[in-house]
């Protein structure tokens, strides 16, 4: 609680005190026996200075609203409706109703500094994400560390980044070991081992080593600034939902007003009883018919549900969003670096009788030292030894096939089986899927290695779990191999995969499968590169992977997930859903109760107690409703 919240729940307090001790004293006989006859007016002034102290500030933003030209909103229906309960005392044949007029502005007080301790709460998880905003970068000069703005940080500087300290910037590990605390941008709590040669983004929290690293992006381009601009941008795209709520409010506020004058004027014209009867029934009907549930709650939900998806590193760009995200029924996925890992590696090396495993990877090794392609670079990882350039010479790649080389005198050939054509080798095929390197020595076939693109630990378990929560199809489009792509789409249980697809032939299926959906169904796109960019754009909503994935991808998305995990796909949309269950709960029971207690007072059946009740009481319940959308579980 902040400190203008904490002067406000004093005076609250001190006007509720004032309240009680005035009925106590009312209620006892007190002011009968020291004013007699004044009686009423005594206890008038107490429970009226009650009333000031605490809902002054209402009457001068009821005020100030009515010299604007804009007075129809609660506090103008709380003044109206406290203000003529006190002036019940002026009529004689009336029993004065100051005790329900003070009632209700101490009730209303009390449920608006609930509903702000709520709207606090429910910013709490963005509030911490916002705390990864570094206030500083360390630079080195002149063998000392200066403290410098992020801004001011060139790409291509080294920064130092110690124990303790955020990382502020996205970089390359220049030098030293440590560990990583991703939590406020992932969600994961399990730190993670960085050393010299690995990315590290901005917003983590360095733990143990001091770490040196150089810069590629400048501050305004990394993920920490994409990120705190993402969460500022979110309450400003307003679901649906949300948007009818602040429509309704604004007809319903003043057709309620006139609804009141109308019930405290024309009956009594009519001969249907004394003014003060219905005038007090018209006052009553104001009170009950304020809309801050609805106006309060219904925002309150889906803020509680962007908030609560932001804990789990899962940050959605608005409400609107959030709405669409709970109507899915088919996802469609790119494959490399959404279901697949995106990198290559050995899955598998093959010998040929008579010949170690470990000799087969050591020659396709040494061949490949010289090359940086990522299949090179996935078989140099693989091999445990170290490699003596030494003994390599004439090293050349064979584009398209592969490479030659002379290792200790002995020719050795690595590549696919136009490799094998070319040289006269003999080979054979392999029943694993994915990419088969031959290896031959001085012609002769030593084995093959198998190298793929890894799927994602998660991957199937995120089909069974969409498929769990209600999803119709999950869809794979990618531009791989078809046999690459049905061994993928075969062992996570994809309902459909179409390969060999280029950007534009993606926009294409996706234009498809779009105008084959239902018109209440929607389609969700996951993907990372920057070839996904337009198809990001084109579907319903689109999902990217915001640790790995492209600047363009992040950009278009409408739901980036920071750990570019997709299990926490099917997280968002029962986020979603359970957003979308409390917002409909919200306004069902805030309308229905309403509803109820306005037929009742227009009747003359509810007095200004349960008018108090139909009010701040459906407020405070909604809101209570509301603040589950916050909790999720990790």
């Amino acid at each position: 609680m902040n400190k203008k919240q904490r002067k406000w729940r004093n005076r609250i307090l001190a006007a509720i005190a004032l309240f009680a001790v005035t009925m106590v004293l009312e209620k006892t006989g007190a002011f009968d026996a020291a004013f007699g006859a004044a009686e009423v007016y005594a206890a008038f002034a107490l429970y009226f200075a009650a009333f000031l102290i605490a809902g002054y500030d209402v009457l001068i933003k009821a005020w100030n609203n009515i010299r604007r030209g804009d007075p129809f909103d609660e506090a103008f229906l709380m003044t109206v409706a406290t203000i003529g309960a006190f002036a019940t005392i002026f009529f004689p044949e009336t029993e004065p109703q100051s005790a329900e007029g003070c009632a209700v502005m101490l009730f209303y007080q009390v449920g608006e500094l609930f509903q702000s301790y709520a709207v606090g709460k429910s910013r709490k998880s963005i509030a911490d994400m916002m705390d990864i905003a570094p206030d500083y970068a360390n630079i080195e000069r002149d063998g000392a560390l200066v403290e410098v703005d992020p801004d001011e940080v060139a790409v291509g500087s080294i920064i130092v980044v110690k124990p303790g300290e955020r990382v502020p910037i996205d970089g390359i590990v220049t030098e030293g070991t440590s560990q990583l605390d991703t939590a406020a941008l992932t969600g994961e709590s399990i730190p993670r081992h960085v050393e010299a040669g690995a990315e590290v983004i901005s917003g983590c929290i360095n733990m143990t080593g001091i770490l040196h690293i150089r810069t590629t992006k400048p501050f305004g381009e990394s993920t920490v600034s994409r990120i705190l601009e993402l969460v500022e941008n979110a309450s400003e795209k307003k679901a649906k939902t949300e948007n009818f709520i602040t429509r309704f409010a604004r007809v319903y506020t003043p057709a309620v007003t006139i609804s009141a004058v109308v019930l405290a004027v024309v009956p009594p014209l009519l001969g249907m009883g004394p003014w003060t009867d219905w005038v007090l029934r018209g006052l009553t009907f104001l009170v009950v018919s304020c809309p801050c549930a609805l106006v309060i709650s219904v925002p309150l939900s889906f803020f509680g549900g962007i908030g609560g998806a932001s804990r789990l590193g899962i940050l959605v760009k608005g409400s609107n969003y959030l709405e669409l995200l709970a109507k899915v029924d088919t996802v469609v996925f790119d494959k490399t670096g959404t279901l697949t890992s995106g990198t290559f590696n050995v899955v598998a090396v093959h010998p040929e009788a008579g010949v170690d495993a470990d000799y087969v990877l050591s020659m396709a090794a040494y061949a490949e030292a010289f090359s940086d392609h990522p299949i090179a670079l996935s078989i140099k990882q693989a091999y445990a030894g170290e490699i003596d350039e030494q003994r390599i010479r004439d090293a050349h790649e064979e584009s398209g096939h592969g490479v030659r080389a002379t290792v200790d005198e002995r020719v050795v050939l690595v590549g696919n089986d136009k490799l094998m054509r070319e040289h006269g080798s003999t080979w054979h095929d392999c029943e694993l899927t994915g990419t088969i390197l031959h290896v031959t020595v001085d012609g002769a076939y030593v084995g093959h290695i198998v190298i793929a693109d890894v799927v994602k630990d998660d991957a199937a378990q995120t089909i069974h779990d969409l498929h769990e929560a209600g999803v119709r199809r999950c869809i794979m489009l990618t531009g791989d191999r078809s046999d690459v792509a049905e061994a993928v789409g075969e062992k996570l249980g994809l309902d459909e995969v179409h390969a060999q697809l280029l950007p534009e032939d993606k926009v294409n299926a996706v234009e498809r499968l779009l105008t084959a959906e239902a018109s209440d169904a929607k389609l969700a796109f996951v993907g990372d590169g920057i070839n996904d960019a337009p198809v990001l754009m084109r579907a319903d909503i689109g999902i990217a992977m915001g640790a790995m994935g492209s600047d363009a991808a992040i950009e278009a998305a409408d739901v980036v997930l920071m750990d570019d995990k997709p299990s926490n796909i099917a997280r968002a949309m029962r986020i979603a859903r359970k957003t979308m269950r409390i917002v409909w709960q919200n306004i069902v029971f805030a309308l229905g109760v309403k509803a109820l207690i306005l037929v009742l007072a227009a009747l003359g059946i509810a007095n200004m107690w349960l008018a108090v009740f139909g009010d701040v009481g459906v407020a405070m319940i909604a809101i209570l409703n509301a603040m589950r959308a916050m909790r999720v579980p990790k």
